[in-house]
């Protein structure tokens, strides 16, 4: 085989996650080189919110893949739309970094030690809406920016803190900088966060071949359930999401344990759902708990950009199940 061209965004953080990638397909005897491609979401300086969000960041990798000016792609997982495209694999996913966020406030302080009124930046509504529901009288602001824009914004006083995905931190040496790892019973995460995607062409035999060897079953497993609860409620459903699946030893054998929120923006409204399902059925485990959510209300959860909240029914405020 030729050298692998592999396509990537041009931020330290990407170019890092797509070197690692690099790094173990040379392992395997693969040579590859870095085609660095500027995105939507690196040109625009507005909200995710604002320019639309899903996609903004892999759209012209993916073009580059599809013209054959590249051979493999590398995404954050977590940017990557949950539609199919039939012309691509996602021939790899790799092993997961830790999945959860992380805050980095001024003086080492935690969530929990933040004073009232202090001001929280992020550019996710899904963190914004899982932070104000925990009623910490935050005054939260969304900002965009790399990593280094967004610490920035703490050291320098304009914030006194931020929250970041972990994963980003450590594939960058700059996970000390964090004060506080945060839970995934107060936030979590968004649906594929810390995982990352290597998409070939679905015509490219030999690229699929030598990408596939990088896969790990488990964090396929688990993203396929968060990924599938995402797109199930995409079709129902604009309010924040996070998913959040753990494989784990049940009865006979290995389960899947998937936890999931919706709500609304300001907080003031959410949905905390939980299933444990079949190792080998994670689609079928994600849909399910999309539509309980759904049931309970999430169908009626809308962003501020869309309109506004509706009451959520009087239900219990956590339902387990388990689904085969």
């Amino acid at each position: 085989m030729t050298t692998l061209r592999l396509g990537t965004r041009r931020s330290a953080l990407a170019t890092t996650q797509s070197r690692w990638v690099a790094d173990r397909l040379t392992d395997l005897g693969h040579e590859v080189e870095l085609v660095e491609i500027t995105t939507e979401g690196d040109r625009s300086g507005e909200l995710l919110t604002t320019i639309g969000g899903t996609g903004v960041f892999v759209s012209a990798i993916r073009e580059a893949l599809h013209a054959g000016r590249i051979d493999v792609a590398v995404h954050s997982l977590k940017d990557l739309p949950t539609a199919r495209d039939p012309e691509l694999v996602l021939a790899a996913v790799p092993v997961r970094e830790d999945s959860r966020d992380v805050l980095v406030a001024r003086d080492g302080l935690t969530l929990g030690e933040l004073p009232v009124g202090s001001v929280v930046g992020t550019g996710s509504p899904r963190r914004a809406s899982q932070l104000a529901a925990l009623g910490l009288g935050l005054d939260i602001r969304p900002i965009r920016g790399n990593v280094d824009t967004r610490i920035r914004f703490v050291t320098s006083g304009e914030l006194d803190a931020v929250v970041l995905a972990r994963a980003g931190l450590a594939r960058l040496g700059r996970l000390g900088e964090a004060t506080e790892v945060i839970d995934p019973i107060q936030v979590l995460p968004a649906p594929g966060q810390g995982a990352l995607a290597v998409e070939c062409r679905a015509d490219r035999a030999d690229v699929i071949a030598a990408v596939s060897a990088l896969d790990d079953a488990d964090t396929r497993t688990c993203v396929t359930a968060e990924r599938s609860l995402l797109s199930t409620l995409e079709a129902g459903c604009t309010a924040p999401v996070g998913a959040l699946a753990e494989v784990v030893e049940g009865d006979d054998g290995l389960e899947l344990s998937l936890r999931a929120f919706a709500g609304s923006e300001d907080g003031s409204l959410e949905l905390r759902r939980s299933l444990v399902g079949g190792y080998t059925e994670p689609e079928a485990l994600g849909a399910r708990l999309a539509q309980i959510l759904l049931e309970d209300g999430a169908a009626d959860l809308t962003t501020p950009t869309t309109g506004a909240a509706a009451p959520i029914p009087d239900r219990a405020p956590h339902r387990s199940e388990h689904v085969s």
